[in-house]
């Protein structure tokens, strides 16, 4: 008896595993309920009522006309009962954007093989001329401290020249005179710009982004595109986009600009219909330079002059700033920052209907416009800026903890300061590869509204650990500005990258896994469409085939989840190659077990999961963490598997896993519901917590790599700019590096005759005129140890000043 309850379980186990249809289970439940029925010996009576309940579930389930009507349709009429209020905003972020590897992710059963076959991330010739040539010029024209310290501006030159090399244009079409760059070639030029200048990278990347430009090429008339698109693309226009106010944050409903259709005179003409507007915002990137002003507002048309509401919602318009009541020019001063960033206001100002963006047919529907361009804008401005700086930060880290040394020996070799640099070179390799393959997504014509919130999160946030793990190793370096430091600018300037576009906690919380869930998941939007179709046969029908897809889908990734805990992924068929198939093994496991916490989650909770902030953000930890590892995988693939990269990609990997397993532990354990932990727990570790962080070899591994020049270095921080002057902070260090490392057995032998007693003086420079002199070294190897000594000094030492040259004078 025993012996064929365990064979019927395991039976239905291999059902959910294999997502086996509704008719699979009855056919199967008809065959399995008797014969354990029988050989358990029941008595008439009890046998009686089993076969009763048999037939009900064959009845209720197995015809479909049956099935339908009675289950589907009153889950169906309950499902409308407690489907959580959504928002009108809330909705069109929902349908803004598109799913991508999200969807796979989702899926609890990714295809690491399709992951794989996704084209290489990498430049056209034209874009890597454009990097080496106008980029490269570009960054040499930049001095950080002039411009942040001095100016608090670029230079009229380095403005002139990103208008005339179409900076402002690289998302625009040739047929437009812009560069018509892909997203991928966006993002490097950022990148590289933001490895010299914070202020030169958002004055670049704000044009490409979320702005004019964007809104135009999606939304406009043809009549707009070619009076702005043009001008934009050669820099005649400086554009910038207003929508947060000091009453409406994230909260985009709450916007309380408002314009009222009326009529009114325009430049001499009276009576012209349009839209007298009244607003007020903040923290708008160019508005101070800014010649063209995109605005968000509210629409209303009392009068109802366009037919239909009252009320017409959130919509875009174009205003020229030269307009009447335009308001711009004072300026905000986030952080040290010297981008052009302040406020704007309008009293009273008149625009006529075509300044609408897409005109008339437009109104209303400003907010889903915004969703669908933020999805890809920020799938790139703000990851590639984070990328430019984590690379430089990663490049100058190694090469300082090997050029100072402290007790003789380079800070580096100190065990502390490598689970510094660990942290530094895994972070920088992860960002990067989810940076490249973002922009890959949006290359490939996606929108990818999910993707987009964890990449701006993960890469601001990883990079904000970066730039502190920077800071320890500095030491007096990191803290002293001057020109010769390379950090503080960027380390001030971090939390502005954190706040913009979406503040980081609001992110977390909220957006990864609140819009992913549904957005993402293969069921969830289906329900919910269903339920709001008017044409109620249809909404049973999709309704219908919806939940039975998302009940045999819940039941797999239950099964599934189980057996590959008891297994730990082993035995699952992964892509090839032995260094990785283990991740990828790990990976499956998880994303189970994700797509089934999330909806047992959102079951148990239903609307309540919207103020469950906490168990929201770790399953959108979990979420994130697993797009983050794809992305790490598929750069390993496409660099060709070099593996003395792998310390990198363990490290990484390594790490993000041991997140997920405590993302997890953190969702179960803080479950309001005791049974529902119990089960979460069982399902997804029926064995335990067993993965462990990286260990202290893999961060060795990972300092030395940062700490010598070779392929690897090179590799994790390519296309940054490197000076070669060594008079600049940078090159100097780049220099010293290459020096320290040839210079060290010079120095040896000098040390060697120092305890000989051969060499008397103190001083490193007569040391080295001693040994020069008494034919210990040549007249070249002092040549090189003295010019050692000068590039390691200007290394080490910080700036200072006059003390009149630190009075503000800004007025």
């Amino acid at each position: 008896m025993a012996l064929t309850v365990l064979v019927a379980l395991a039976i239905f186990v291999m059902l959910a595993f294999f997502r086996a249809t509704i008719t699979s289970w009855v056919l199967a439940a008809m065959v399995i309920v008797p014969v354990v029925a029988i050989m358990a010996r029941f008595s008439d009576d009890v046998l009686m009522v089993i076969g009763g309940a048999l037939v009900l579930f064959i009845v209720f389930f197995g015809i479909p006309f049956m099935r339908r009507n009675v289950v589907s349709g009153t889950a169906f009429k309950i499902f409308r009962k407690i489907l959580p209020q959504i928002s009108a905003t809330e909705q069109e972020a929902i349908d803004a954007g598109t799913v991508w590897w999200d969807g796979e992710l989702f899926s609890g059963n990714p295809n690491w093989d399709k992951l794989l076959a996704y084209p290489k991330c990498g430049l056209s010739a034209r874009e890597q001329a454009f990097m080496d040539n106008e980029v490269e010029q570009l960054c040499s024209m930049l001095d950080d401290w002039d411009i942040t310290h001095k100016r608090a501006d670029l230079p009229p030159e380095v403005w002139q020249f990103i208008k005339d090399k179409g900076f402002f244009g690289m998302i625009i079409p040739k047929r437009y005179g812009g560069l018509e760059f892909s997203a991928q070639a966006h993002a490097a030029v950022v990148s590289k710009v933001a490895s010299r200048s914070g202020t030169a990278a958002v004055t670049v990347m704000v044009p490409n982004s979320l702005g004019p430009a964007e809104l135009l090429l999606h939304y406009g008339t043809d009549e707009q595109k070619e009076k702005y698109l043009h001008r934009l693309a050669h820099g005649l226009e400086v554009p910038c986009f207003a929508l947060t106010g000091p009453f409406a944050g994230s909260d985009a409903g709450a916007i309380p600009d408002q314009g009222v259709v009326c009529f009114g005179e325009f430049q001499g003409k009276p009576n012209v219909l349009g839209i007298r507007l009244n607003w007020e915002k903040r923290y708008i990137t160019l508005a101070p330079a800014a010649t063209l002003l995109g605005l968000a507002f509210k629409l209303y048309d009392p009068e109802r002059l366009l037919g239909g509401d009252v009320s017409r919602g959130i919509t875009l318009a174009l205003i020229p700033t030269d307009t009447k009541g335009v308001q711009i020019g004072r300026r905000h001063f986030p952080m040290n920052s010297a981008f052009l960033n302040g406020p704007t206001q309008g009293l009273d100002v008149f625009i006529p209907m075509d300044y609408i963006i897409g005109g008339t047919a437009r109104v209303g529907y400003g907010w889903r416009m915004l969703m669908e361009c933020l999805a890809a804008g920020r799938s790139i401005s703000l990851p590639a800026s984070s990328t430019g700086g984590m690379k430089l930060v990663a490049r100058t880290s190694g090469a300082y903890c090997r050029v100072r040394k402290q007790f003789k020996v380079p800070i580096g070799k100190f065990e502390g300061v490598e689970e510094a640099l660990a942290r530094i070179g895994a972070h920088t390799y992860m960002v990067d590869a989810a940076g490249r393959f973002t922009a890959l997504a949006v290359d490939m014509g996606e929108k990818p509204s999910v993707i987009s919130a964890i990449i701006k999160y993960h890469a601001t946030e990883r990079c904000r650990v970066v730039i502190n793990d920077a800071m320890d190793v500095h030491g007096g370096k990191g803290i002293s500005l001057g020109p010769d430091n390379y950090l503080g600018r960027f380390y001030q300037q971090m939390p502005v990258a954190i706040t913009v576009e979406g503040a980081n906690i609001l992110t977390r919380t909220l957006m990864i896994f609140g819009q992913g869930a549904i957005r993402a998941h293969p069921y969830v939007l289906k329900e919910i469409a269903a339920v709001h179709d008017t044409d109620h046969d249809r909404a049973l029908h999709q309704f219908d085939e919806a939940l039975f897809g998302h009940i045999t889908f819940a039941l797999s990734n239950a099964a599934r989840s189980l057996v590959f805990g008891l297994t730990g992924g082993h035995g699952l068929e992964t892509p090839e190659g032995d260094e990785t198939h283990r991740y990828y093994q790990q990976m499956t496991r998880f994303s189970a077990a994700f797509a089934l916490s999330a909806d047992v989650a959102m079951a148990a909770l239903g609307g309540s999961l919207k103020r469950r902030e906490k168990i929201s953000a770790r399953l959108g930890d979990v979420l994130s963490q697993l797009y983050m590892c794809s992305a790490a995988l598929k750069r390993f693939e496409d660099d060709g598997r070099p593996a003395a990269d792998l310390p990198l990609l363990d490290w990484a990997m390594q790490d993000a896993l041991y997140k997920i397993q405590q993302a997890f532990d953190g969702v179960i354990q803080n479950f309001p519901n005791i049974l529902v932990r119990l089960l979460l727990r069982v399902l997804v570790f029926p064995l335990g917590r067993s993965l462990s962080p990286p260990s202290d070899h893999l961060g060795h591994q990972i300092a030395t790599l940062l700490m010598q020049p070779g392929a690897v270095r090179d590799r994790l921080t390519a296309g940054i700019y490197i000076p070669d002057d060594e008079q600049d902070a940078v090159g100097a260090l780049e220099a010293a590096l290459a020096s320290t490392l040839a210079c060290e057995p010079l120095q040896a032998k000098i040390e060697t005759a120092r305890k000989a007693g051969q060499i008397k003086s103190l001083d490193e420079l007569e040391r080295i005129n001693e040994a020069r002199k008494l034919g210990l070294i040549t007249d070249d190897d002092a040549w090189h140890l003295e010019r050692d000594y000068a590039l390691r000094r200007k290394v080490i030492m910080v700036d200072d000043f006059a003390p009149e040259e630190l009075r503000a004078n800004r007025g």
